[in-house]
C-alpha cells in the first residue's frame, strides 16, 4: 500500500487532519518555521546579488531529521502548511532542510481544516509557488537589512538593546504622531442647547434640539446663547414641519483579520495578540463532545470578504430555515475599493454555519466560545437582509428660530435580529412623535443650555491603530498583531485602559529615526514597499531588483547616522545629585523604563534612583519644584517634587507665566500657552526664548 506523508505547521492540527485521512497517511507537525537567517549576523550577501544564508533553527535537528526518515519511507509528501505567503515559505524551506524530491512532493491548501476541504486539497495538490516564497523572502530581508543595520546607531545613540524595525518604527512613528496632535490640541467652547415641551393631550414631555435659522447655527459663547434666549424670550412655537421616512442599515461584511481584531477589541476587550491566539485554536482544532476535533472557522489571516459559494449558500439555506425567507438577503454585498487583497482566501467564517455558538459551549473556554460567538454571528448577519427603521423628523418653530426632534423605530430587524454593535443600540430615539402634526401648538416648559469644549483627538488603541494601518497600506494582516507586540514588549509604547501612549524611550528612538532614517518611517514609503511585495506575489516584479534599489538609500543613510554619531560622542548627563553611599555626582543612564540615576562608582557602587528632571517651574499649588515622571508603564507627566503630599499633577508641561485673565496656571501646548482651566479658555502664542 502507497505510504502519504502529510507535513502541517502545528501539532495541534496533527489530530484534525489525521482524521480526515486515512491510514496511508502518516501527520507531522513543522511547529512552524525550521530554518531562518542567522541570528549572530547579517546573513544577507550584500556584494554578491543579496543571497539570504540560511541556517536551520536551534533545537529544530532533531524534528527535521525525524521528518527525513518519515519523508524517506513515503512514496509522496504532502507539505500543507498555513495558506498564506509565511505558509509557502515554511514549505520551500521544509523542501530544502529535508532534501525532499520535486517529483515526490506536492504543496496543499486548505482555507479551513474540514473533511471535505482537506480531501479536496489533496486531489488540487500543485508546486510550491516560488512568487509567493519569493515576497516572503522579501519581506524577511527588507526586514533584517533595517533592523541589522540601524539598531547598532541606536546602540551608540542611547542604549543596547534596543531595535528598529521596518513596519513597527512607521506604527511607533503614527503613535507619536498623535501624541503631538493631542498635546499640542486647543479646546474649543461651544454651547448646546436644549427645549423642552408638552403636547397638549400627551403626558410625556418633548425634548428638541436648537437647530438655528435657514442653516444651523453653532453656539460658541456664553453671550451668543443669551442672546438667543433673548430674542426668544416669550415665543410661541408650533409645528412647522414633520417628514416621514424610511432608512435602511445594510448589514455587516463577514470579518478579514484586521476587522476582527477591531471587533474584538471593542466588544470583548481583547488585544490583538489574544484574538489571533483564540482565533489560531478556533481554526487548528477543538475537541468537540461526540465529534472529536473539529476545525471551527476558517484561516485566520485575510484581508477578503469573499465567501466560497458552497458556504454562502449553506447560510441562506440555515437562515431561511431558522428566521424565515424575508430574512435572507438578495445579493451579496461586496467590499469597498479596489485595494489589492492578498491572497485567494475567503473571510473568516465558521466552518459549518449550522454549528451554533451554544451546541459547541461546553467545549470552549469562556473566550474561544465568546470569539466563536462573534465570528458565527458576523458570519450568519453577513447574508440576512439590512434592517429598516421609520424615521420622523420635526421642525419646530419659535420667532425665527427653528428647534428639531428627530425620532426611529426598528419596522424590520433584518440582520439586527442576530447581530448588534455598540452605534446600532445608540441610534434608537423613542420620543413619543405619533400625535404630533405639522402646525401643532406646542406649550414651552423650559431651556437646557449645556457649555462643552471641542476633545482632542483619541488617543491610539489597538483596534485603532490596526485600523489606521490597515488604510495606510502597511503591513498585512499576519503583521498587525506582531507589530504592537514588539513595541509594548520593547516598552516604546505604554498600554493604559486601552489607550497606547508613547513613552519617553519610545520618543527618543522615534526622534532619532525621524531625523537619521526618514524614508524607514515614512508611512507612503513603507504602504509603497507593500505594493511591492503584492508585485513580487504576482510575478510581475523580481524581489531581488526591489532589494536592490532599497539597500543603497538604506547603507548611505546608516553611513550619514554613524558619521553623525562619531561627532557627538554621548557621555553621562551628570547631576547635582550626590550618592549617599560614596559620595560621587550622580549620572544620568538609560534603562528600559526610561532614564534614571546611577553611580558611576558602578561596579563597586551600585546605587541607583528615579531620575527626577526639574523644569525650573514652580509647583502652583504649594510653591516647591515641578518635575518630570514616568507612570509605572513609562508614561510622561509633571508632578510635584513633594508628592505624595502635594497632589499636583498635568499631562501638559506647566508655564512659569500665570494666566492674565483668572491668574492660574498655563500649560504649553505647541508652540501656544494655555490656560489648564478650560472654562478660562484664555491663549496665547509662547514667546521663543
Amino acid at each position: 500500500m502507497a505510504k502519504y506523508l502529510v507535513i502541517v505547521e502545528s501539532p495541534a492540527k496533527v489530530k484534525t487532519v489525521k482524521k480526515f485521512l486515512g491510514s496511508n497517511y502518516e501527520v507531522a507537525a513543522s511547529q512552524g518555521h525550521v530554518r531562518d537567517l542567522p541570528k549572530s549576523q547579517l546573513g544577507i550577501d550584500v556584494e554578491h546579488d543579496f543571497e539570504p544564508k540560511y541556517i536551520t533553527i536551534r533545537g529544530k535537528g532533531e524534528l527535521l531529521a525525524k521528518l527525513r526518515r518519515s519523508a524517506k519511507k513515503a512514496d509522496r509528501v504532502y507539505l500543507a502548511t498555513d495558506p498564506d505567503r509565511e505558509g509557502e515559505a515554511i514549505s520551500w524551506h521544509l523542501s530544502k532542510a529535508l532534501n525532499l524530491d520535486d517529483k515526490k512532493m506536492r504543496r496543499i491548501t486548505f482555507n479551513e481544516i474540514t473533511k471535505n476541504a482537506v480531501k479536496a486539497s489533496i486531489k488540487n495538490a500543485r508546486d510550491i509557488d516560488m512568487n509567493l516564497v519569493d515576497a516572503q523572502q522579501t519581506r524577511r530581508i527588507l526586514d533584517r537589512l533595517v533592523g541589522y543595520k540601524i539598531s547598532p546607531v541606536l546602540w551608540a545613540k542611547v542604549k543596547r538593546g534596543l531595535s528598529a524595525g521596518r513596519v513597527q518604527s512607521v506604527a511607533l512613528r503614527i503613535i507619536g504622531d498623535r501624541e503631538d496632535e493631542i498635546n499640542a490640541f486647543i479646546p474649543r467652547e461651544y454651547w448646546t442647547l436644549e427645549a423642552h415641551f408638552s403636547i397638549p393631550g400627551e403626558k410625556k414631555p418633548l425634548t428638541a434640539k436648537f437647530y438655528g435659522t435657514d442653516k444651523k447655527t453653532e453656539i460658541h459663547s456664553r453671550e451668543e446663547l443669551d442672546q438667543i434666549l433673548k430674542e426668544l424670550d416669550g415665543a410661541v412655537y408650533h409645528v412647522a414641519d414633520v417628514k416621514k421616512g424610511e432608512r435602511t442599515k445594510k448589514a455587516p461584511l463577514p470579518f478579514t483579520t484586521s476587522t476582527l481584531q477591531q471587533e474584538a477589541a471593542k466588544t470583548l476587550n481583547f488585544s490583538t495578540q489574544k484574538t489571533m491566539r483564540l482565533a489560531q485554536q478556533l481554526y487548528e482544532g477543538i475537541d468537540i463532545k461526540g465529534n472529536g476535533t473539529v476545525g471551527l472557522i476558517s484561516y485566520l489571516r485575510t484581508d477578503s470578504t469573499r465567501i466560497s459559494e458552497e458556504a454562502d449558500t449553506a447560510a441562506r439555506a440555515y437562515i431561511e430555515e431558522k428566521y424565515g425567507k424575508e430574512y435572507v438577503a438578495s445579493g451579496e454585498t461586496k467590499q469597498k475599493g479596489d485595494k489589492k487583497v492578498q491572497d485567494a482566501h475567503e473571510a473568516i467564517r465558521p466552518t459549518d454555519i449550522a454549528r451554533i455558538p451554544l451546541a459547541v459551549k461546553d467545549s470552549l473556554t469562556r473566550d474561544q466560545f465568546r470569539l466563536y460567538q462573534l465570528i458565527w454571528k458576523r458570519f450568519a448577519a453577513s447574508r440576512m437582509k439590512p434592517a429598516v427603521y421609520e424615521t420622523t423628523s420635526v421642525k419646530i418653530a419659535g420667532g425665527k428660530y427653528i428647534f428639531t426632534v428627530a425620532a426611529s423605530k426598528v419596522i424590520f430587524d433584518g440582520f439586527m435580529s442576530v447581530y448588534t454593535q455598540e452605534e446600532d443600540e445608540k441610534t434608537e430615539n423613542n420620543q413619543m412623535l405619533k400625535s404630533i402634526d405639522k402646525d401643532t401648538e406646542l406649550h414651552f416648559e423650559s431651556f437646557q443650555p449645556e457649555q462643552h469644549f471641542t476633545q482632542p483627538p483619541a488617543h491610539y488603541t489597538e483596534a485603532s491603530l490596526v485600523k489606521a494601518l490597515e488604510e495606510r497600506g502597511i503591513g498585512r494582516p499576519s503583521t498587525y498583531a506582531p507589530t504592537i507586540t514588539t513595541i509594548l514588549a520593547r516598552r516604546y509604547v505604554a498600554k493604559e485602559n486601552k489607550n497606547l501612549y508613547i513613552t519617553e524611550l519610545g520618543e527618543v528612538v522615534n526622534n532619532i529615526m525621524k531625523q537619521a532614517f526618514p524614508v524607514i518611517v515614512d508611512v507612503d514609503f513603507t504602504a509603497t514597499m507593500e505594493d511591492l511585495l503584492d508585485k513580487i506575489e504576482d510575478g510581475t516584479v523580481n524581489w531581488k531588483v526591489v532589494v536592490e534599489n532599497f539597500y543603497p538609500d538604506l547603507a548611505e543613510a546608516v553611513e550619514a547616522a554613524e558619521k553623525e554619531l562619531e561627532q557627538v560622542k554621548i557621555e553621562d548627563e551628570v547631576t547635582d545629585v550626590i550618592c549617599e553611599n560614596c559620595g560621587r555626582n550622580m549620572v544620568v543612564k538609560y534603562g528600559p523604563h526610561g532614564r534614571f540615576l546611577a553611580c558611576p562608582g558602578f561596579p563597586e557602587c551600585k546605587n541607583t534612583k528615579p531620575y527626577l528632571e526639574k523644569i525650573g517651574v514652580a509647583c502652583p499649588v504649594c510653591g516647591k519644584e515641578v518635575v518630570l515622571k514616568k507612570t509605572k508603564k513609562g508614561r510622561k507627566y509633571y508632578g510635584c517634587e513633594d508628592n505624595p503630599e502635594c497632589e499636583f499633577m498635568s499631562w501638559q508641561k506647566p508655564s512659569k507665566k500665570k494666566c492674565p485673565k483668572c491668574g492660574g496656571y498655563m500649560v504649553e501646548k505647541g508652540n501656544k500657552l494655555v490656560c489648564a482651566d478650560e472654562k478660562c479658555g484664555f491663549v496665547e502664542v509662547k514667546s521663543k526664548e
